[in-house]
Formats: C-alpha cells, sequence, structure tokens
C-alpha cells in the first residue's frame, strides 16, 4: 500500500453498514466528513475504511492526525508533513500543498478537525478548489458545512445489538477476563446502560477483573441515579459516556487520577521517562509513575504500544479538565516544557557521535509536543523559547521541518527584545533554514547578525557555525575562495585545544567540510580527497552520520570529476543510505544526482535513467527544481546525454518516467539496490 495509515492494535467490530456506505461515498463524493459525539469510533471507521479503499488511489492513502495540534498555526504543515511534503521554498505552505497534490489521485484522511473546525474548513476548501483528483475523508464532532461536503453521521452501536456485545465481550478478553456463557444477560443490560458507546464499552470492560460484571452494572447504576444534568461540559447525548469517564476516574486512586491529569499535557505519545520526568511532584513521586501509568493501561485509561503511550482525545479532555480543576494547568505546562528543553540540550550535545541517529527519531517522534512547548514558552518565557528553537532547529531544517523552525525562529527572536546567550545558535538555524529555501539576500542578512551575536555573546562553536553559515552562502553564489577564507578564518581565531583531528567539535567538523567543498570547487580535487577521507574516517569511528553523507557525496563527486564513475557510484549510494536513515529528502535528491551521472559515466543508460526520475520526484517533494553548487548543472546535463547515446530516447523517456511516477521511497530502495548488485 502506498501512503500512511497508522496501525489497528485491537479488533473492529461491526459498523459493516456503515463501511458499505462510506465506502459508496468516497467513491461518489470528494469530501466525506463522518460525525458523531466523542468515543463513537469515528477514527476507527475512517482508518478502516481507508485501508479497505487503499487500492483505489494509485497516488496512495495519508493520514493526517490533527489532534496534537493546539492551534491552527502549523495545520497546513502537518497535512504537508502527513503526506510527504518537505517544502525547501519560502512559498506559503498552502500554496506548496497544492501544487504537490495537483495532478495525483489520492485520499487524505484529516482526523480530528472539530477543535480546528474553521482552519479546517479553509484548507479542504482550498484543496478541493485546486487538486481535482483529490478524495478528502475527515472525522469531526461538527461538519464543516460547505457545498462540496458529504456528512455521515455515526451513531453508537445498537444498544441491544450483537455488535456492541460482541465489543464489550471481546474487550473483556483482551484484559484477561472471558465472558461466562451464563454472564451474558448482565453484560448485555451493561451494553445497554453504557447506550452501545464504543469507548464507553471499552472502558467498562476494563473494570470487569477487579469488579466483576456484578460490580460493574451497580457502580454504573449508580452514577447514573446521580446525575443531575449540571455539568454543561458534556452534551446530554452524551451522558452515558460522561458517566462512564466519570466512573473510570472514579475508580482511579487519587495518585492516579493525578497522573491522569497530568499527562493530558502531552500533545501525542510519550515513554515512561518522559511521564516520569513531566508528571512527577509533590504526592506523586518518581518512584509511583511506573505502576501508576500501569495501573491507567490496565484501565484503558492509557493506551501502550511497545515502550510508547497515549490517551485518546476524550478521555485526554477529561484529563485536562481535572487538571484545570487543580490549578496545576500552568506548573504541569512548565515542567513539560523543562522536559523539551532537557531532551532539546542533551540532543545538540549529542550530535556529533553514535547517537546522532537515535536523536533524529527521538526528535521526529515529538515533534508535537516540542511545538506545544514552543507554543507555551513563546506565550511565557521568551528568551527560553529561543534556547529551545536554537537547539532543535537544525535538526527540523535538517529533516525538512523547515516552514515550522522558521516560523518558530522567527517568533522566538522578534519576541526576545535582549540578545541572549542562546541567540547566536538560533540566528544560525534560521540562516540555514532560509539557505535551504533558497532566500539567499535574507539569509546573508542573518548570517551577518549570526556572526555579530556570536563574536559578542557565543562561544566558540557559536562562531565556528557562524562561520560555517557564511561559507556555505558563499559555496552556493560560486564562491569557493570566499568560502575557504571564511572558515579558515574562523578556525584560525578559535582553535581546536588539540591541533589533531581526533576530537574536533560538530561545529569545527562542520567548517572542514565547507573547506572539502571550497577545495573541490577550485579544482583541487587531491587535497579535496585526502581531506575528505581524514574526515570520514573520523565520522565512522564516531558512528555519525550527517557529516559522512555530505563526505561522500564531495567524494563521490571528486571520483566522477577524476573519471572513476564506478567509485562515484559507490561513495553516491553510501551518502543515500545516511540520508534516507535521517530523512533528508534535499540530501536524497543530492545523492541521486549524483548516482545518475555515475551510472550514465558508465554506459548505464537505463539505470541513469531511472535514478534521474527517481531524483526529479525527490527534487519536486522539496518544491524546488534541481540545486546546488553552481558547477553541478554542467554535470547534470552531461548525465542525460551519456544516458540518451547509452540507450533510446524511446527507453530513456520510459525509464525517467518509472523512476518519476513510481513510490520515491521504494524507487531509492531499487536504486540503492542495482548500484549494490
Amino acid at each position: 500500500m502506498r501512503g500512511y495509515l497508522p496501525e489497528e492494535h485491537s479488533s473492529f467490530v461491526g459498523r459493516e453498514s456503515e463501511l458499505t456506505l462510506l465506502q459508496d461515498l468516497l467513491k461518489a463524493r470528494r469530501l466525506t466528513t463522518i460525525t458523531g459525539l466523542g468515543g463513537v469510533g469515528k477514527s476507527r471507521l475512517a482508518l478502516r475504511a481507508a485501508r479497505q479503499a487503499a487500492g483505489e488511489y494509485p497516488d496512495g492513502v495519508w493520514w493526517a492526525d490533527l489532534s496534537m495540534l493546539q492551534t491552527d498555526r502549523l495545520l497546513v504543515n502537518a497535512v504537508a508533513d502527513a503526506v510527504d511534503l518537505s517544502d525547501h521554498t519560502p512559498r506559503m505552505p498552502i500554496d506548496a500543498l497544492c501544487e504537490w497534490l495537483a495532478g495525483k489521485r489520492l485520499l487524505l484522511v484529516l482526523d480530528g478537525c472539530e477543535h480546528l473546525l474553521g482552519a479546517c474548513t479553509a484548507l479542504a476548501a482550498d484543496l478541493l478548489t485546486t487538486v481535482p483528483d483529490l478524495t478528502l475523508l475527515a472525522t469531526s464532532r461538527q461538519a464543516m458545512r460547505i457545498r462540496a461536503e458529504e456528512v455521515l453521521s455515526l451513531a453508537p452501536l445498537a444498544a441491544d445489538g450483537a455488535d456492541a456485545l460482541r465489543l464489550f465481550t471481546e474487550r473483556m478478553t483482551d484484559g484477561g477476563r472471558p465472558l461466562q456463557p451464563h454472564e451474558e444477560a448482565v453484560a448485555a443490560d451493561i451494553c445497554h446502560r453504557l447506550e452501545g458507546i464504543p469507548l464507553a464499552l471499552e472502558l467498562a470492560a476494563a473494570q470487569v477483573p477487579q469488579h466483576g460484571l456484578a460490580g460493574v452494572t451497580a457502580k454504573l447504576a449508580s452514577r447514573f441515579e446521580a446525575l443531575d444534568g449540571s455539568d454543561h461540559a458534556w452534551p446530554p447525548r452524551q451522558q452515558a459516556l460522561r458517566t462512564t469517564v466519570g466512573w473510570s476516574h472514579e475508580l482511579c486512586r487519587p495518585l492516579e487520577r493525578l497522573l491522569w491529569a497530568r499527562l493530558s499535557v502531552f500533545a501525542d505519545g510519550f515513554d515512561l521517562a518522559a511521564a516520569t520526568r513531566v508528571c512527577a511532584a509533590g504526592p506523586l513521586a518518581e518512584e509511583d509513575i511506573a505502576a501508576t501509568l500501569q495501573a491507567l493501561v490496565d484501565q484503558s485509561v492509557v493506551q501502550r504500544s511497545g515502550d510508547r503511550y497515549r490517551m485518546l482525545d476524550t478521555i485526554r479532555e477529561y484529563g485536562a479538565t481535572w487538571l484545570h480543576e487543580l490549578g496545576e494547568e500552568a506548573e504541569a505546562a512548565g515542567r513539560h516544557a523543562d522536559w523539551c528543553l532537557q531532551l532539546a540540550a542533551r540532543a545538540r550535545a549529542e550530535w556529533f557521535g553514535a547517537r546522532q541517529m537515535y536523536w533524529y527519531a527521538r526528535l521526529a517522534e515529538t515533534h508535537s509536543d516540542l511545538c506545544a512547548a514552543m507554543e507555551h514558552l513563546l506565550a511565557t518565557d521568551p528568551p527560553r523559547a529561543v534556547e529551545l528553537i536554537g537547539s532543535v532547529g537544525f535538526f527540523w531544517v535538517c529533516c525538512g521541518h523547515l516552514h515550522s523552525a522558521r516560523a518558530y525562529l522567527e517568533q522566538a527572536l522578534a519576541r526576545c527584545g535582549t540578545p541572549g546567550p542562546h541567540h547566536a545558535a538560533a540566528l544560525w538555524s534560521l540562516g540555514v533554514a532560509l539557505t535551504l529555501q533558497g532566500e539567499y539576500d535574507e539569509a546573508r542578512r542573518i548570517s551577518a547578525r549570526c556572526t555579530r551575536h556570536a563574536s559578542r555573546n557565543g562561544d566558540a562553536d557559536d562562531r565556528l557555525d557562524a562561520a560555517y553559515l557564511a561559507g556555505v552562502l558563499a559555496l552556493l553564489l560560486g564562491r569557493p575562495l570566499e568560502a575557504a577564507a571564511t572558515v579558515d578564518r574562523a578556525q584560525e581565531t578559535d582553535p581546536a585545544p588539540d591541533s589533531g583531528m581526533e576530537e574536533p567539535s560538530a561545529a569545527r567538523l562542520r567548517c572542514r567540510l565547507v573547506s572539502v567543498f571550497a577545495l573541490t570547487g577550485t579544482g583541487r580535487l587531491a587535497e579535496a580527497r585526502e581531506m575528505a577521507q581524514e574526515m570520514k574516517q573520523l565520522c565512522v569511528a564516531k558512528g555519525e552520520f550527517w557529516t559522512r553523507a555530505y563526505l561522500n557525496y564531495q567524494l563521490a563527486l571528486i571520483a566522477l570529476l577524476q573519471g572513476e564513475p564506478r567509485e562515484a557510484a559507490g561513495h553516491a549510494r553510501a551518502m543515500l543510505v545516511g540520508k534516507r536513515g535521517l530523512g533528508d529528502s534535499f540530501g536524497v535528491a543530492l545523492g541521486l544526482d549524483l548516482l545518475a551521472a555515475a551510472l550514465a559515466a558508465q554506459g548505464k543508460g537505463e539505470e541513469a535513467a531511472f535514478v534521474s526520475g527517481t531524483s526529479e520526484a525527490y527534487w519536486r517533494a522539496t518544491g524546488h527544481p534541481q540545486r546546488g553548487m553552481p558547477e553541478l548543472g554542467a554535470m547534470r546535463a552531461e548525465c542525460e546525454r551519456a544516458a540518451r547515446a547509452a540507450v533510446s530516447d524511446q527507453t530513456y523517456e520510459a525509464a525517467f518516467h518509472q523512476g518519476l511516477l513510481g513510490e520515491p521511497a521504494q524507487n531509492l530502495a531499487r536504486a540503492l539496490e542495482r548500484v549494490q548488485g
């Protein structure tokens, strides 16, 4: 299946007629919104329908989880991430998204629109207007109310029907307490009381192992009798769900209720260490978190998958309400921001080393929480917002989150009037983002500011990174001598403690990388090759990937320029393996260009055409035409000329379009296999 859909971790029960209707609607209408109360199963129905319909959409089915967004600021960016768009241009994100989707026949699911309904409605209208072959499926507690929309109002399971009873008994079995034949009438009564609402049934089933069916029935009966209609946070038609969630809350021990409330500050999933760092305070001690969290899992309040945990929206909302009543919102958000700051600081400190790949993955899975922390700090503590985005900005830029990185960097710097010790790092990340977006004039202005702040308030690494940014800009503007002079001067001003190459900092290594590029750009290939090989040995010894990938890029280019295309192909392949692991679409596009040139130089015209097509697909995902050093234009032209000379034009075009139109990640894997073979 092309695209991305979340895994289903429990059985899907019933909904046959709704699935059939939804499949028909997806074929007939361009926008279908599944509406219904919280906990009724909107997301599960959408997920099952999308998976069943996958074969109808040659460009894939894609899932955008919007529940973790606190504001609509990054809505379009979140959807772009969901469809694998890594836009590297300064365009408005909606323009980039529409252009990327144009001409594609795909299904896009927008899950959880209700808290951003106005923005989601505007986004859906824009997409439907500009992308004629797009089908949208949304889930929301309210309809969007636009002309193209068809609404499927999802009711609970029939309270006295077989599906509600089956769901309840299957979840009982999942919890280790199978239903006995003589208990069926009691179970059916529980389903009736809970009005067939799936989430309510699952929460009640989780209580059976501890309280028994009779105990669950008695507790529910007393809860319903206690309802007085005074809680306006829950509409009357959600009385059964309110009762069950509230009852589940009552059954929790005091520390479990406190943890439930504090966990609501997480925007997305979390692990035990994060829960401990954010939630342990006052009566809830660190040593209590593991057992308390497991108790919430046992009661289906928290869901677990591997070492990751998360709460459903309805459950998290209840916890957030309780957190507000406790008066702990600001304190909990502050601890959450502290945790994000510590995580980001460790990631930056360990960037150059064996844990580099780990930190790229770690920051990717905590992206929503980092954004939530940024929103909190922008409102309460701008200097710490600068510190946070200064630490993660380069990671985000390298992984394609350019728009969100730039937006947060600009906001944090604007709100923090007095420059502090983290300004240089933030300006450096902003300069890199602008450079990758092709805004060289603005990037040079930011580069000059970065250099000034680094000189006044920064440390040696800040000054070296400022030189790296200025050097990269000089390279991209076709000035390799200026680039070399800039980084050489910085390294002389801040010499390494040890003159050898054993333990340079990440910033110093980046400056040396600019030196390698500059040597190649001035034709000093032997010197560039020697320096690149020495640096690569160091990176291999340290287990580092980002710098090593660009060193492999340089070694491939040098080998190609020296007439060694087989060696060039090997280095290009090594670069691509590293960039694929880092999720760097821009780097992958550069590497594929070199690999295609190396294959063409060996007379492998069809393979070169396929790789060129795959490269073009990656370049389009970045929103740019082919970019890089100015001298690479001639190399690309020669690649196409040599490839066409080796095969017929018809063969070249067929292979090129196969690479261009196929699934990019799969075609990248095929390209790597061909070189390996």
